[in-house]
């Protein structure tokens, strides 16, 4: 599989593994060694020069162009003077016909073989200067980053005819046969015609009708599709083991946050039961009837196909939640269970694809309506035209919701402007450092984050809110992974939890999260660094109080890992929080509203806005931007506030595949030890993430996400080579970012 990437060099300095085709002189210079034409070559080349037809335009593919009319003098080959449109003159007066005069025998002769030798020099001049013209005219090859020379891995590739039970499993990057025939007496087994193993219903959710859920939380009531609650929620569809040989995770831990790692994920029980593989007519998307689909039977003899046509998902997750909302509240001697808003971000002109659609299906489903309305999802729609006052008439805001929203979302949609955000956060933002882009200060492109503020004050009934972007998919369950990350941040202390959170854990080389966490102190301490313990003391000309839950209540020496266990984090986000003063990262000091008096104040950052944030978050930046105007570029807004307010965040380990074979070592210092700012991956090093499965600049995610799909990538994938291979993908939980498109090329 390849994908496109920037065409700037990564080649490293006096790396022996990189071929150079230049000599080095006795000066030092690197020349390329000079080659003599012979004698026939360099007449050829003078007969070339008299070739008129060099005076044509050549196009990009080096195809001569037809040249425009003779009355514009751009189309001329001659420049000026301007050529006028004329025909011969006839030898006699009234006469259109052109005669040729009389010749010998002999002259016809001469004059034949020389238009026939002069014939062939201009068509060998033309078609050499044609090749010359190619050849200076192609693209040059870049240099290949470092990484690119390690060797692709596949396993991601092999599909359902090989899957084996957990217990069986070998990661691709173990030698498979030497593995499995050493250690387990086995061979890597034979394509099968069919999938190995049994698609099963996934139940993530803890036991609602247990002894022990009861003992602490009041009863959930089932929620429905429909108002008649005949429409169940339906289930969706696991393969219980991984396809032999597929690909493990470089950074990030299964395990570490609880998700499970012996289960994988194929298109049709994954996203079957939202209208993947049903017929349109049978109130499906109409996408994906026409791929390989072997076995596929089984997931709909367990599943219903459903017509979501005439579906509300606004509707629904209320009435889900009104029948439930005693669960939220604490009485009876029971806890309160926390709850969150699902806050997708959208735009006005966005186009909800069928794959979209069933993502979003998939998101109410599996977040709201199957856990009894612990979550609500939104649509955070933007709405480009400033020149529409949404907010002056609730007929226009309808209209305008109406043009830009499906329909089975509109009760569940919010839309804003950055005119509205002018009104609410006005300006001056004074004493901005650097603003890299050019844009104004209320773009979303600077201040996203400005419309969640809003948002989080029109909507206080929150504990948290996940900030997500309409480029992400998800190829596991929504509520076992956001149920797990905040689960496993909620037992994070707060000793080394920001410097943990800096780096990326990689646990074939880190070992325990324990090991980890014990590693990460030590360096610290030998860097002579000092540790995040409260809010930190800079110079500045004021900030509002922070909340007396940041205040240490020891130090940090004689903390022993405590403080902050059983505490929810406030930040979580899916790639490390860091010290943007020490990289180049572009955006590192587009902060504003802080008196330049004093020294830049410190600052964090974490690539990417997906972020869950909460209330308590939400409400510091508020305040802060709206009585003392500070803010900052929307990657850096919120960790920073976190930061100086002494709040608990945390990067969650979450997997992250690549689609080399990164020696382990290497892998660590890149990412997680630059010798110098400008080596960070934040910044001019972040090509490192190309081949990586989550990160802005990512080619290699939605390479993945549409092969999984069943899309061809690149004549790599499709149909006709998954019926001739191993089958369909079967992936196990995976986050992937950017994904741009989902539909490969048409054949």
């Amino acid at each position: 599989m390849r994908f496109r990437t920037a065409s700037v060099t990564g080649r490293p300095d006096n790396d022996p593994n990189f071929p150079n085709a230049f000599t080095t002189q006795c000066d030092g210079e690197k020349r390329a060694p000079p080659v003599r034409p012979s004698m026939t070559t360099r007449l050829s080349s003078r007969f070339a020069e008299l070739n008129p037809l060099k005076l044509l335009p050549v196009g990009e593919k080096g195809s001569y162009e037809r040249l425009p009319g003779y009355d514009s003098a751009n189309g001329s080959p001659f420049g000026t003077p301007i050529l006028k449109k004329y025909r011969w003159r006839s030898p006699s007066p009234g006469s259109d016909r052109f005669t040729f005069p009389r010749l010998s025998l002999s002259r016809i002769i001469i004059l034949t073989i020389t238009a026939i030798l002069a014939t062939g020099l201009l068509v060998t001049g033309g078609y050499r200067r044609h090749v010359a013209h190619e050849a200076n005219n192609k693209p040059a090859e870049r240099e290949l980053f470092f990484w690119e020379h390690f060797p692709r891995i596949n396993g991601f590739f092999n599909g359902v005819r090989l899957l084996v039970p957990y217990s069986e499993y070998v990661p691709e990057q173990k030698s498979i046969n030497e593995f499995l025939e050493k250690k387990m007496g086995k061979k890597m087994p034979k394509v099968a015609t069919q999938p190995t193993l049994d698609p099963v219903p996934f139940n993530p959710y803890p036991d609602f009708d247990s002894y022990d859920y009861l003992r602490e939380h009041h009863p959930v009531k089932k929620c429905f599709l429909d108002e008649a609650e005949t429409l169940a929620v339906p289930d969706i569809y696991v393969y219980p083991g991984l396809p032999q040989n597929m690909t493990d995770p470089f950074f990030g831990s299964y395990g570490q946050l609880g998700i499970s790692d012996s289960v994988c994920y194929d298109r049709f029980g994954r996203l079957g039961p939202y209208g993947y593989g049903s017929d349109i007519t049978q109130g499906g998307l109409g996408i994906g009837d026409n791929t390989e689909k072997e076995g596929s039977d089984k997931i709909w003899s367990m599943a219903r196909k459903i017509d979501y046509r005439k579906v509300d998902w606004g509707k629904v997750q209320r009435t889900c939640y009104e029948k439930n909302q005693k669960r939220f509240s604490q009485s009876g001697g029971k806890k309160a269970v926390k709850r969150s808003a699902y806050v997708l971000r959208t735009y006005q002109g966005f186009e909800y694809t069928p794959h979209q659609m069933a993502t979003i299906r998939a998101m109410i489903n599996e977040l709201s309506l199957k856990s009894g309305g612990e979550y609500d999802v939104h649509l955070l729609v933007q709405i480009r035209d400033n020149g529409i006052p949404i907010w002056a008439s609730d007929d226009l805001y309808n209209k305008t919701l109406r043009d830009n929203v499906p329909e089975e979302f509109w009760a569940m949609a919010t839309l804003w402007s950055e005119q509205q955000m002018r009104m609410y956060y006005p300006e001056p933002f004074p004493d901005n450092v650097i603003n890299h882009s050019g844009h104004p200060i209320h773009s979303v492109y600077r201040t996203g984050h400005f419309a969640l503020q809003w948002f989080a004050q029109e909507h206080p009934e929150y504990d948290f809110y996940w900030n997500w972007e309409m480029d992400i998919r998800y190829t596991g369950h929504y509520y076992e992974f956001h149920n797990r990350i905040g689960e496993w941040a909620k037992q994070q202390p707060r000793k080394g939890i920001w410097e943990r959170s800096s780096r990326f854990y990689m646990p074939d080389l880190h070992g325990t999260w324990d090991n980890f966490t014990e590693m990460v102190e030590e360096q610290t301490v030998m860097n002579g660094e000092k540790p995040v313990w409260g809010p930190p003391e800079f110079e500045n000309s004021g900030t509002i109080a922070s909340p007396l839950s940041s205040k240490p209540p020891t130090t940090y020496i004689k903390d022993n890992y405590s403080w902050g266990v059983g505490e929810d984090a406030d930040f979580i986000v899916f790639n490390p929080i860091f010290d943007p003063s020490k990289t180049n990262w572009v955006f590192r000091e587009d902060i504003s509203g802080y008196d330049r008096q004093y020294p830049v104040p410190p600052r964090r950052a974490a690539i990417i806005t997906v972020a869950r944030l909460s209330k308590k978050l939400l409400d510091l930046m508020h305040e802060e931007t709206y009585r003392l105007k500070h803010t900052a570029f929307p990657e850096m807004w919120p960790p920073t506030c976190a930061y100086h307010h002494g709040l608990k965040a945390a990067y969650a380990p979450h997997p992250v595949y690549f689609d080399r074979n990164w020696p382990l070592e290497y892998m660590d210092q890149i990412f997680n030890h630059p010798k110098k700012d400008y080596e960070s991956v934040f910044g001019w090093g972040e090509h490192n993430f190309m081949g990586s499965s989550y990160y802005y600049n990512s080619g290699f995610s939605g390479a993945l996400w549409r092969r999984w799909l069943g899309e061809s990538e690149n004549k790599e994938g499709g149909r006709a080579e998954e019926i001739a291979g191993s089958g369909r993908m079967c992936l196990r939980s995976t986050l992937l970012h950017p994904i741009k498109f989902e539909n490969g090329p048409t054949e």
